[in-house]
């Protein structure tokens, strides 16, 4: 079976026409890659951690074109910033992703991206993968293989939920692709403790980043989770630009369809969704809750600061607690949040 998002057409039926964007932003990208390569830019894969189930892995991974010179590790780091932007991604390569003793080669979609399940059969926890073209030496990234009998996962948005953004959302996606670093961004008081104490209160629970941001800054995010110390977990971010029926992409969508998949991928799974209260997340939490209320064990939100809701342009309305069938949650930090859950019986110190 494909997976979401795959170009994929099936005999008889007529070919997905594209967006005219689309096609002047591929058009755009080969020519940068042609030119890129005469410069000298030799290919990189810039891996990011996946997540699966005994019987297959969902691996991610993004390819694009940077300077050589140092070893493929060290190149993927140095996309940041402003210059993950402006990174050239290569599609008309194929990547050999290595797994257990599964070995499949796959094609990256538009923007560079590998997003593929891979049947595989792995034991439960973080398993190594290893990713190589055939004019690249080999990177390595984990899936986390989840326990199929774990009954309790965790959703998380990023901005303003694990990391202060205080910025208006239009500057909001510039600011993070242009003059993000990890060493200028502070994290939400109490967060990472409440996470870390959800983890020890339920081993073998899958975390799951899920955020609206561009690809382009997933290792900077990864590494400002790392340095103040979030759980690791795999990070689902969107690409930027236009699709083959659309100008934008649309964030909301991306973490609706996104949910539901999760709840696809495991059934038995109880989740609990975090979030702020800045734009959308009530809302699309909310009709998760609606729609799959066996699916959620709560719904909790970060409650931004007056200064910060000016900035991220107003709170949501949470009319999506009254009646809901699935506890809420509010605080302005990770410490409420604690208490609450604790006292709801969903968390234990």
């Amino acid at each position: 079976m494909a997976r979401p998002g795959a170009s994929v057409t099936p005999a008889g039926a007529p070919k997905q026409i594209m967006h005219r964007a689309a096609r002047i932003e591929d058009a755009f990208h080969r020519w940068r890659e042609r030119r890129g390569r005469r410069r000298g830019l030799t290919t990189t894969i810039i891996p990011y951690a996946g997540y699966g189930a005994p019987g297959w892995a969902r691996v991610l991974c993004r390819v694009v074109l940077t300077r050589g010179g140092d070893a493929p590790k060290q190149r993927a780091a140095k996309v940041r910033g402003w210059r993950s932007f402006f990174s050239i991604p290569v599609d008309d390569v194929e990547v050999t992703i290595s797994i257990g003793s599964v070995e499949r080669r796959v094609r990256p979609e538009r923007g560079g991206i590998v997003d593929v399940r891979i049947p595989v059969d792995l034991r439960t926890g973080w398993r190594k993968v290893r990713l190589r073209t055939d004019d690249t030496e080999p990177v390595t990234t984990k899936v986390f293989i989840v326990d199929p009998d774990a009954p309790f996962g965790i959703v998380s948005d990023v901005d303003d939920t694990v990391m202060v953004t205080a910025l208006p959302r239009p500057f909001l996606a510039a600011w993070n692709t242009f003059v993000l670093d990890e060493h200028a961004r502070t994290p939400v008081a109490g967060m990472a403790v409440l996470y870390e104490r959800l983890t020890r209160a339920n081993p073998g629970a899958p975390v799951i980043y899920l955020s609206t941001g561009a690809w382009n800054v997933a290792p900077t995010l990864t590494r400002f989770m790392a340095r103040n110390l979030y759980p690791r977990g795999a990070l689902l971010l969107t690409d930027w630009g236009p699709t083959h029926d659309r100008w934008f992409r649309s964030g909301q969508d991306h973490k609706r369809s996104s949910l539901e998949r999760l709840a696809q991928e495991f059934p038995g799974m109880k989740w609990l969704l975090i979030g702020d209260d800045g734009q959308h997340d009530e809302s699309i939490y909310g009709d998760f809750a609606a729609a799959h209320p066996d699916k959620v064990a709560g719904v909790a939100i970060r409650q931004l600061s007056p200064g910060e809701a000016v900035l991220a342009g107003g709170r949501s309305k949470a009319e999506h607690e009254a009646g809901s069938a699935v506890p809420w949650f509010y605080s302005p930090d990770g410490a409420g949040l604690s208490k609450q859950l604790v006292a709801a019986g969903l968390l234990t110190l």
